[in-house]
């Protein structure tokens, strides 16, 4: 019994286990505590997710700090063999390893953030989380038509922003240009409805001009970029079957869809209040030349009279 004593109990190496276990313990159980508390203290949600996360990792480093402090006498003996299994580690976990570093990119370089819609190797969401090892989004499109949620939510390994393109779509500057095409009938007044598509969309999406500006300025000041139009712009292109106008705008990233059934019904609005002189056009096709038709009847009447004569 006193041998086992001095052999398990005793053994500093073993007291100093316990005091790891017990600090870490104690560690888990204020983290815990504190996100608690902001949880129910914070109504922002995006402040609430940022200060979670900053005492989460807050208590992985307090953790590694109490490993290190109670086993500091013990490092120096381990030092070689922890390099010899360094190598092996780094083969095995290359990938973890990346998304790491990808993690540190993340959030160092700015490539995105929570809340930005970013697409990541064809797929397209909102970003809803950033972990050390998995970004996690929320996805739009898909089977859904338009930039909507469909329900399914993807994680994707940090090391991908090392491998393919990241595409943010609201980063420095939150809003996206957009177009709609609006057909019309050849004879229809052509100024008119130019007139109807700016005044439609300077009354939809005008008041994004202020904000589109400043943002816009923003990125021509940190970039190497030329200037763009901002304000909507209407063009025509004549086709086959009728004249096509082109409703150019910017808008912001999140409200594309109800931005353009707003322009829509809209134009339909005023088209129908302009009469026969703007009108939506259809696919229509035109004969141009009829063809000769020769058609016998006396055979036809000939068997009709002969059918009648049988019944009688």
């Amino acid at each position: 019994m006193e041998q086992f004593l001095n052999t398990y109990l005793y053994n500093p190496t073993v007291g100093k286990l316990v005091a790891v276990i017990a600090g870490i313990l104690l560690v888990v159980v204020l983290v815990r505590f504190v996100q608690k508390v902001l949880g129910r203290r914070v109504a922002s949600t995006e402040v609430r997710y940022r200060a979670r996360k900053f005492v989460s990792f807050a208590g992985y480093f307090v953790s590694i700090l109490v490993i290190t402090v109670v086993f500091s006498d013990k490092l120096g003996g381990v030092t070689v063999a922890l390099g010899v299994a360094g190598a092996g580690i780094a083969f095995a976990l290359q990938e973890v390893i990346a998304s790491v570093a990808g993690w540190l990119a993340i959030s160092f370089a700015h490539f995105y953030n929570t809340g930005d819609r970013v697409q990541l190797g064809g797929i397209k969401g909102d970003v809803i989380d950033i972990g050390i090892l998995r970004t996690t989004l929320m996805e739009v499109g898909q089977w859904v038509d338009g930039d909507l949620y469909n329900g399914r939510v993807v994680r994707i390994a940090n090391s991908f922003v090392f491998k393919e393109p990241v595409f943010n779509y609201s980063g420095e500057f939150p809003f996206l240009w957009d177009e709609i095409k609006v057909p019309v009938r050849y004879g229809g007044d052509v100024s008119l409805a130019k007139q109807i598509l700016s005044d439609v969309a300077e009354e939809v999406v005008g008041a994004y001009t202020d904000q589109v500006q400043a943002a816009w300025d923003h990125l021509v000041r940190s970039y190497l970029i030329e200037n763009a139009q901002i304000q909507p712009m209407v063009t025509l292109v004549a086709t086959d079957n009728w004249m096509e106008f082109t409703l150019r705008y910017v808008v912001n990233f999140k409200e594309r869809r109800r931005v353009k059934d707003l322009l829509f019904a809209r134009i339909l609005e005023e088209f129908a209040k302009s009469g026969d002189s703007v009108e939506f056009a259809s696919t229509t096709f035109e004969l141009t030349m009829t063809p000769d038709f020769n058609v016998r009847l006396v055979d036809y009447l000939k068997g009709k009279k002969e059918g009648a004569d049988k019944k009688e």
